[in-house]
C-alpha cells in the first residue's frame, strides 16, 4: 500500500521543497545531474512499504558510503548524452547516413547546429560510457548489495558494438558512416539498455550526493521490521536539519505505544515531536537518518497535529480546525491502519478547563489502537496524572534548568511529568509587566 502523509503533514515536517530553506529535501539535494536531482524528488514522494526493499536501499547507502567515491561524471556530457539520446534518428542506417550528410552539408552553409550536436552527443557519450566503465570496475572490486545492478550495467558496456566505440578517437573527425552506425544503434536497437546506463548514473548520483550529507551529519542507518512488530527505536536520534542538535533515545512498542511529553514553552517538545516524524519519514525511504541508530516497523502513513491554523475559507476557528484535525486521525486510526500520529498541545485554541478534558478523553481513546504509534503534548501537566493508570502510556518531559531567573533547556528527555511551569516567569524577564505600568503612569 502507499504511504499516507497529508499536504499539511507535510508542511510542519518540511519535508518537501527544492527551494524551500531548511526542508529536509533542501538538506539532501546535493545532486549535480538534473536526473540524479528528478530521481531524488521521486523517493521523497514515493516512499517504501516493504521493509526488504527498504533494507536493501539503506544497505546500497551504507555500500556507498563505505567506499566514499566522488561523483566521477562530467556533468555537461551526461547532459549531453541525454539530449543526444533523446533527438531520435531514422529505422535504417542508410536513412540515416542520408540525413546525417544533408545535415553536415547544410552546416557548412547555413548555421545550422544540428550536425555539431550529433558529432558533439556521440563523443559525450563515448566519453561517459567510458567514465562508467571505470566505475563499474571499482564498485565490482568489493562486494556489495549493489552486485545485481553492477552486473546489468556491465553486460550492457561489454556488448560487441558498446565495446567499440572505446576505440573512436574523439579527437579526431569522425566518419560519416560511423556517426551514421552509431546514431542508428544507440537511438534505436540499444536505446533501451544506453538509458539504463543514464538511470544508473543518476542513482550513483543520489547516493553519493546523500552519503555527502550523511558523512558530513554523522547520520546512522534504520534497520526496517515487519509492520506487526509495531516498533519504534532509536539512540540519539535528533532533528536532521538542525546543526549540533541534540539527540535522544526512543523505544516504543505495542505495550508502550504512546508517548506523553510535558515541558515549558521552548523546552523543544515540538522539535523533537518533528525530528521524530522526519526520521520515520527518511527509515521509510531507505535514507540515512539522524540518530547513530535506528530499527522501526513499517507505517501505513504519518499523520501530525502540530501547527494548525484556522481556515477563515471555511469558517473554521483555531479550535474547529484543531478538532476537524483529531476527526481525520481518529478515522484514520479506527479503519485499521498501522500509523504514526503525532499532536502537539491539543485543543490549545479553546479554554483551559475544555482543553483538559479534551486533551484527557483524546488521549485515552486513541491509547486503545495498539497497532498505531501516539507521541501527545501537553502544557496541561494535570492530564498527565489522570493518565497514570494506563499501563501503555510511558510519560517524559523535556526539562527546564533555572539560571538564576533564566531558564535553561537541555533539550534532553527525562523519565516522568514536568513540573515546570515559567510561564509568567518568562513574560517578567522580557519586561512586559514594567512596561505596561511605565506607558500607564506616563498617560495618568
Amino acid at each position: 500500500m502507499p504511504f499516507e502523509i497529508d499536504k499539511q503533514t507535510l508542511e510542519e515536517l518540511n519535508l518537501l521543497g527544492k527551494f524551500r530553506q531548511g526542508s529536509v529535501y533542501h538538506l539532501f539535494n546535493l545532486t549535480r545531474t538534473r536526473g540524479g536531482e528528478q530521481l531524488l524528488d521521486r523517493m521523497f514522494r514515493e516512499l517504501l512499504s516493504d521493509e526488504a526493499a527498504i533494507n536493501k536501499r539503506s544497505s546500497i547507502f551504507q555500500f556507498f558510503r563505505k567506499v566514499n567515491i566522488a561523483f566521477p561524471f562530467d556533468v555537461k556530457k551526461v547532459a549531453q548524452m541525454r539530449e543526444y539520446l533523446d533527438s531520435g534518428a531514422p529505422k535504417n542506417t542508410v536513412v540515416a547516413l542520408a540525413g546525417i550528410v544533408l545535415k553536415k552539408c547544410l552546416s557548412a552553409v547555413t548555421r545550422d547546429e544540428r550536425y555539431r550536436k550529433i558529432v558533439q552527443g556521440l563523443q559525450a557519450t563515448i566519453i561517459t560510457l567510458g567514465k562508467c566503465r571505470l566505475l563499474v570496475n571499482t564498485l565490482e572490486a568489493a562486494a556489495s548489495p549493489y552486485a545485481g545492478r553492477l552486473k546489468a550495467i556491465r553486460e550492457v558496456l561489454d556488448d560487441k558494438s558498446v565495446h567499440q566505440l572505446y576505440n573512436i578517437d574523439i579527437y579526431q573527425s569522425i566518419p560519416l558512416k560511423t556517426l551514421a552506425y552509431y546514431d542508428h544503434l544507440l537511438k534505436n536497437r540499444l536505446h533501451k539498455e544506453i538509458a539504463d546506463i543514464l538511470s544508473f548514473i543518476y542513482e550513483t548520483d543520489v547516493y553519493i550526493a546523500v552519503n555527502e550529507v550523511a558523512s558530513a551529519r554523522g547520520f546512522g542507518y534504520a534497520t526496517a521490521l515487519p509492520a506487526v512488530m509495531n516498533v519504534l527505536e532509536a539512540a540519539e536520534l535528533s532533528h536532521p536539519c538542525l546543526e549540533k542538535a541534540v539527540g535522544n533515545n526512543l523505544s516504543m512498542l505495542s505495550e508502550s505505544n504512546v508517548l506523553f511529553l510535558t515541558g515549558a514553552n521552548m523546552a523543544g517538545k515540538s522539535t523533537l515531536m518533528k525530528a521524530i516524524g522526519i526520521n520515520l519519514y527518511l527509515a521509510h525511504m531507505g535514507f540515512p537518518v539522524a540518530a547513530d541508530s535506528m530499527k522501526f516497523s513499517i507505517r501505513e502513513g504519518i499523520y501530525s497535529s502540530i501547527n494548525v491554523a484556522d481556515n477563515i475559507g471555511l469558517g473554521y476557528s483555531h479550535f474547529y480546525a484543531e478538532v476537524v484535525r483529531v476527526k481525520q486521525a481518529a478515522i484514520a486510526a479506527a479503519g485499521g491502519k498501522r500509523l504514526l500520529l503525532m499532536f502537539d498541545e491539543l485543543f490549545k485554541g479553546t479554554n483551559v478547563k475544555d482543553a483538559y478534558d479534551g486533551t484527557l478523553a483524546v488521549t485515552e481513546g486513541f491509547s486503545d489502537y495498539r497497532q498505531c504509534l501516539f507521541v501527545v503534548s501537553t502544557h496541561i501537566i494535570e492530564v498527565g496524572e489522570a493518565l497514570r493508570d494506563l499501563a501503555n502510556i510511558q510519560f517524559v518531559y523535556m526539562p527546564t534548568i533555572m539560571d538564576g531567573i533564566r531558564p535553561h533547556y537541555t533539550y534532553r528527555l527525562q523519565q516522568g511529568i514536568t513540573e515546570d511551569r515559567q510561564g509568567m516567569l518568562i513574560i517578567k524577564n522580557e519586561g512586559i509587566l514594567e512596561l505596561l505600568h511605565s506607558s500607564k503612569t506616563t498617560r495618568a
